[in-house]
């Protein structure tokens, strides 16, 4: 099983905000969240509850395992 994410959708719907914007409010930086968005680096489990407090949400609302078939 692969972590995916919603990440990108998020941001759109967020009033578009920037992976710029978003790392800031994070304290980590830009290609950081460009990782996480293309699937190149999983988040800490800090990190991804500071993301889903920031959209207000639930973790898997962003991010959840995508199973095999």
């Amino acid at each position: 099983m692969e972590l995916e994410n919603r990440l990108k959708a998020m941001r759109f719907n967020h009033n578009q905000i920037t992976q710029q914007d978003l790392a800031d409010k994070m304290s980590v930086s830009r290609q950081t969240i460009n990782a996480i968005e293309n699937g190149k680096f999983n988040p800490s489990v800090k990190l991804a509850l500071l993301i889903a407090d920031f959209f207000k949400c639930n973790v898997e609302d962003i991010f959840y395992l995508k199973k095999e078939e």
